[in-house]
């Protein structure tokens, strides 16, 4: 059965396939596959844009192994099956009067996928999903159970937080999670020129706070969310306006048309960047955070020293013009707090995202290309999730703990029965 992420950039066949109900049945699996001699990937949602998930081996489908085991809701630890999505986690930590600190803009991914390619949100105080898991259970190749956290089996907790699945599958994760929120969200069209000039003040003044920039546009919109406020509910009409009609049915049809007369691709890019409208709400936390995203897309992120951030803009802005093929997406700027899990990208520094698109069917390594340069040269780290071309070599360079990590590894998976392609790349054999 053919397997393919949710971008279309990573497609493969595995030649056998699991649908674990149990951890059991997730250790039988992965016994079962290594006596085959084959290797061993865990499928989550598919939202990585790399082939992190593919495998000619066994695939274990972990959509049948969700919900929460269980909560202490004076803690706020809360333990969950690794299969359960972001949506479904904040769904069960609403009825629990908790929630998440801080979440990316999407809630597709599985919770152990999310953490295990370094997914993170933005706030200048505030790291990624990792920084707020206590603890993990893993099931390594020889199909045995290894409870981890901070006090126990601590170097593969460090390691196994953000893994990319190459030192077993995750099972169980605990996450430390606060009472419930609200947010107050403000989002509104500014000039990019004043956006930049203010970035430091945007970034140290909001608890969240992150801008898309059009790149044939005059104008960025400015998103800061905040815990104090008394903005007002958006109307329901509303919302489904603003962000089903205008960001996904009237993007996607400018999108179609942008592919389909490329010509057209910057001044449909203006119109959007100009009609953007200012709209300021209040909302239980994840609801603020999340933001539906049906247009597809490709894309490539970068984490760089939060000082380094405004250097690659003008350098990316400077190279969109000579472009071939025009771009049709907005950037995306974010920042993260410094962080000490192995493999984040906003290990030891302060850190800023940017993160580029190109729609789908659309050329995008011209581009993608450009941007890697100029973000390297800052020292940027690449996304473990999004599509780049770095190798071991290269990578062993940008993370201080490189080397430990490896060295987990190869205690902790000698066969390589958690392997492919991409792991190859990234940690070299």
């Amino acid at each position: 059965m053919k397997w393919q992420n949710w971008a279309g950039t990573a497609t493969s066949e595995p030649s056998r396939r699991y649908w674990p109900k149990s951890e059991t049945d997730i250790s039988s699996a992965i016994a079962e596959a290594g006596a085959a001699g084959l290797t061993v990937r865990a499928l989550g949602s598919g939202h990585s844009f790399t082939p992190a998930a593919a495998t000619s081996g066994a695939a274990l489908d972990l959509s049948g192994w969700t919900g929460v085991v269980s909560a202490d809701t004076k803690t706020g630890l809360v333990t969950v099956r690794s299969g359960t999505t972001i949506r479904q986690l904040n769904a069960a930590l609403d009825d629990l009067g908790l929630a998440m600190p801080n979440l990316g803009d999407i809630d597709a991914q599985t919770i152990a996928g999310a953490i295990s390619t370094g997914t993170h949100g933005t706030g200048a105080g505030l790291g990624g999903l990792a920084t707020v898991v206590a603890g993990l259970e893993l099931v390594l190749a020889d199909g045995s159970v290894k409870t981890c956290s901070a006090a126990e089996n601590p170097g593969l907790f460090a390691a196994a937080r953000v893994g990319l699945g190459a030192l077993g599958v995750i099972s169980t994760v605990t996450l430390r999670c606060v009472r419930s929120f609200t947010l107050a969200a403000d989002e509104r069209p500014m000039p990019y020129e004043e956006v930049i000039e203010r970035f430091g003040e945007f970034a140290a003044g909001n608890d969240h706070f992150e801008f898309y920039w059009f790149p044939y546009g005059r104008q960025a919109l400015v998103k800061r969310n905040n815990r104090d406020g008394d903005a007002k509910p958006m109307p329901r009409w509303r919302w489904l306006f603003e962000y089903e009609v205008m960001e996904n049915v009237a993007f996607g049809a400018m999108c179609r048309t942008g592919r389909a007369v490329p010509k057209m691709i910057r001044p449909l890019n203006r119109l959007a960047s100009g009609t953007l409208s200012p709209r300021s709400y209040q909302a239980p936390s994840h609801q603020v955070f999340v933001t539906p995203r049906r247009v597809r897309f490709v894309e490539s992120e970068y984490a760089m020293p939060r000082d380094q951030v405004l250097g690659v803009l003008a350098e990316l802005r400077a190279a969109v013009p000579g472009l071939q093929t025009p771009v049709m997406f907005p950037v995306e700027v974010r920042v993260a707090a410094a962080d000490d899990v192995w493999l984040s990208t906003a290990y030891g520094r302060d850190t800023a995202y940017v993160a580029i698109h190109q729609y789908a069917g659309l050329p995008y390594r011209e581009y993608f290309s450009a941007f890697e340069a100029i973000a390297t040269a800052a020292g940027g780290r690449p996304h473990w999730g999004k599509m780049h071309t770095l190798d071991a070599g290269r990578l062993r360079g940008l993370y201080p703990k490189f080397d430990d990590f490896l060295r987990v590894r190869d205690e902790t998976d000698p066969d390589r029965r958690f392997a492919n392609p991409y792991l190859e790349q990234v940690f070299g054999r």
